[in-house]
């Protein structure tokens, strides 16, 4: 049987994957989670409307039916073209016929390396959980405080970024503080806090349309967050944000939500395989997603540099899960001896959600915003969520969420409360 090695259970290693469940070859899937994450809903969790089995999944659950297919729990560290071997961090090896390299991305802090301890990001159910720790724990240290200074620190919220996540992660934040949790303290007013997003692009969500921008700023502003444009976060510490301009904004809760950076694991290609890198650290790729020189080596997903119609693809979901299920057919095609057609990624717009009711919506001539995006919006995460229960669970939280309030997942895991930076 040809031997395929998907590393990574992500969207385009587990699209991939479930591509060739009728395909005749041997199929292994490594990860180093067990489980296949929904990161569109990452922020979410954050904010405590969904708690983290919501929305994964485990990969030997999603894949338990699919004969040829089996997970393996491990990281890989390098590879061995000539030999094709795939060697793990616990000196193991697999080999390969076919490797189909979904690594994902990290967060990246441009090179300061101390902003993550201040400033999590949100990429792994770690980081959603610690955003959560950081914004509750906030409104209890605030309850705490006697000093007005310090209990404006506390209630001062910094999102760095103004794309999808940090947009979406302000308007859930908004709406916790002036609904959620308006009547849960007796010394503080949540509702007063102060939340502050950061982009520095002249617009938020500088991907969309200026006019979905426009309007997505409009419904911010209605939440009570304050969109901040053209500005660039030069220092990050536990009591404040610092300013190119040199002002300096005091808080105790920054959010990072500014970039992300592809897997570590381009440079092993770079290293073992001769793949060159872009200037993020992405591996730039053929027309059918292999390296050069490599046709038994794909890169898909958030490691892959892929230029189409003088454009670099983004490194969404969407992209990530088309370029899945072409890898899987070019497979198939290359094993009937048949030559696939290059990889031409179909956009079928973008969405952005911003609180209750409200979001923009981008497919190109058509637009919407508010309440029609916003269900569009819900449609979509329900449908691409893995498994049929996690969308049933997830409908069901969204609709008591809609009609209460309430927010059923407002833990603060992780650190002790007294040892909280």
């Amino acid at each position: 049987m040809h031997r395929v090695v998907i590393i990574g259970g992500g969207f385009g290693g587990l699209y991939a994957a479930t591509a060739l469940r009728r395909a005749p070859v041997d199929l292994t899937l490594l990860d180093r989670r067990n489980f296949h994450l929904f990161q569109p809903l990452l922020y979410q969790v954050a904010t405590g409307s969904l708690s983290p089995g919501e929305i994964t999944a485990p990969l030997r659950a999603v894949l338990r039916n699919q004969r040829n297919a089996r997970v393996l729990l491990g990281e890989a560290t390098s590879i061995d073209p000539t030999a094709r071997e795939l060697l793990l961090a616990d000196g193991g090896s697999i080999p390969y016929d076919t490797l189909i390299v979904a690594a994902g991305a990290q967060n990246y802090y441009f090179g300061n390396h101390d902003w993550p301890a201040v400033a999590p990001g949100l990429k792994s159910i770690e980081d959603a959980t610690a955003v959560r720790h950081k914004i509750l724990y906030a409104f209890e240290a605030a309850e705490r405080e006697e000093d007005p200074e310090r209990r404006r620190a506390w209630l001062t919220f910094v999102i760095v970024g103004g794309g999808p996540t940090g947009v979406e992660l302000g308007g859930a934040l908004a709406e916790i503080a002036t609904d959620t949790l308006r009547h849960d303290f007796r010394s503080i007013h949540p509702e007063e806090s102060h939340i502050i997003l950061l982009e520095g692009s002249p617009h938020i969500l500088p991907a969309y349309p200026e006019d979905l921008s426009v309007d997505a700023e409009r419904s911010l502003v209605k939440l009570g967050v304050r969109p901040r444009t053209n500005v660039r976060v030069t220092a990050i510490d536990e009591e404040s944000v610092t300013l190119a301009s040199g002002e300096k904004i005091a808080t105790r809760t920054v959010l990072w939500a500014a970039g992300v950076a592809p897997s570590e694991f381009g440079k092993v290609l770079e290293k073992c395989a001769g793949a060159s890198l872009d200037r993020q650290g992405r591996v730039n790729v053929e027309l059918d997603l292999t390296l050069p020189r490599h046709p038994e080596i794909f890169v898909i997903g958030d490691l892959a540099h892929v230029d189409q119609d003088g454009k670099t693809l983004p490194g969404v979901a969407p992209v990530a899960m088309q370029e899945g299920r072409y890898v899987a057919n070019t497979i198939v095609d290359r094993l009937h001896n048949v030559t696939p057609p290059p990889f031409r990624y179909h956009d079928k717009g973008s969405l952005a959600v911003i609180g209750r009711a409200a979001g923009v919506a981008d497919f190109g001539r058509l637009r919407f915003h508010g309440l029609i995006a916003w269900l569009l919006w819900l449609f979509v995460h329900l449908m691409y969520l893995v498994q049929f229960r996690n969308r049933v669970i997830v409908f069901i939280r969204w609709g008591f969420q809609y009609l209460t309030f309430d927010r059923g997942a407002r833990l603060i895991t992780g650190i002790p409360a007294d040892r909280n930076p």
